[in-house]
């Protein structure tokens, strides 16, 4: 047998040797939990701590933006919250004792005046009654007489409304009043605050969309962290299904680590989905595959996102 042959024969039974690992696996990439913090408001971003690729902890400023609009909006929601107070004090306050002295005394002019013109038209009206004035001038006493009554009558119910102070409804409605505006005050001061974005959690910056100067609208991403412990969202073939569950124990096999990685499954879709170009093997192009997370048991480990991965299950 010539050298050729030989080595032809040796690449076949390696690569026979190669199909024959029956471990069930699965191939994907390495991910991370991923936090998007969205703008709050549309303003013009005026500062960026951080770079691409930092690592972040909890609380430490990433982005700022502009101040000036959202402060001034806080300031004329706090300056209405403190006007609904003021009238709510005024309500339970009730009416001052001189206001009620201002209408006794008005009721005391209303009521004298209407004796006045109710003695003035019982004059008139006998001379009427004597054929010595006329009836138009007996009407316009009669008249007058009953308006001045129908004032003090008037009066007298403005009083009593004032003695008997304010209406439970009208203090409620005062209370319900206050508490909105001092609600939106809180809503607004939350605003305010998420202007100076900052990390939630400890974490890898991995995106940031706008540049220095730039105004995102509102809900679009500022900033894009990696957070938590690495994982492996591997593609899990139908035929090996049935044997991977959460909780099933896995390797992790990536390019430039000579060891494998122990990880654990923490989830896997009931919903299948087609096997994806990059994780085909052999007859796997037509088979239905199922998404899993295999979460790398080494907490410490600090591996990059986007690797590309291969997950051996155990029997």
């Amino acid at each position: 047998m010539t050298l050729r042959p030989r080595l032809l024969v040796l690449c076949t039974f390696a690569v026979l040797a190669a199909c024959r690992n029956d471990a069930p696996q699965a191939l994907g990439t390495l991910e991370y939990d991923r936090i998007t913090l969205p703008a709050p408001a549309a303003e013009k971003i005026v500062a960026i701590g951080v770079r691409e690729g930092q690592q972040v902890k909890a609380g430490q400023s990433l982005l700022q933006l502009e101040l000036d609009r959202t402060r001034a909006s806080t300031e004329a929601m706090r300056a209405q919250a403190a006007r609904q107070r003021a009238t709510l004090a005024e309500l339970e306050a009730g009416p001052r004792a001189e206001e009620i002295a201002r209408a006794r005394a008005e009721l005391a002019a209303a009521r004298a005046q209407a004796n006045d013109t109710r003695i003035y038209y019982n004059r008139v009206r006998q001379l009427g009654a004597q054929q010595l004035m006329a009836a138009s001038d007996i009407d316009r006493a009669r008249a007058s007489a009953d308006n001045a009554a129908g004032t003090a009558r008037a009066l007298e119910a403005a009083l009593k409304e004032l003695e008997a102070g304010t209406r439970i409804e009208q203090i409620a409605q005062g209370e319900a009043a206050l508490a909105a505006s001092e609600a939106d005050v809180a809503a607004q001061q939350v605003t305010l605050g998420k202007l100076s974005v900052v990390a939630p959690r400890d974490g890898l910056v991995d995106s940031i969309p706008y540049k220095l100067g730039d105004q995102a609208a509102v809900g679009q991403p500022l900033a894009i962290l990696l957070v938590g412990q690495p994982f492996a969202r591997v593609y899990v073939p139908e035929p090996i299904r049935a044997n991977v569950a959460v909780g099933t124990k896995a390797k992790l096999f990536i390019d430039g680590k000579d060891d494998a990685i122990p990880g654990t499954v923490r989830m896997i879709r009931t919903e299948p989905t087609f096997t994806p170009y990059f994780a085909l093997i052999g007859k796997d192009a037509a088979r239905m595959s199922y998404i899993a997370e295999v979460l790398v048991d080494d907490k410490n480990a600090k591996l990059p996102a986007g690797l590309p991965v291969r997950a051996e299950f155990a029997e």
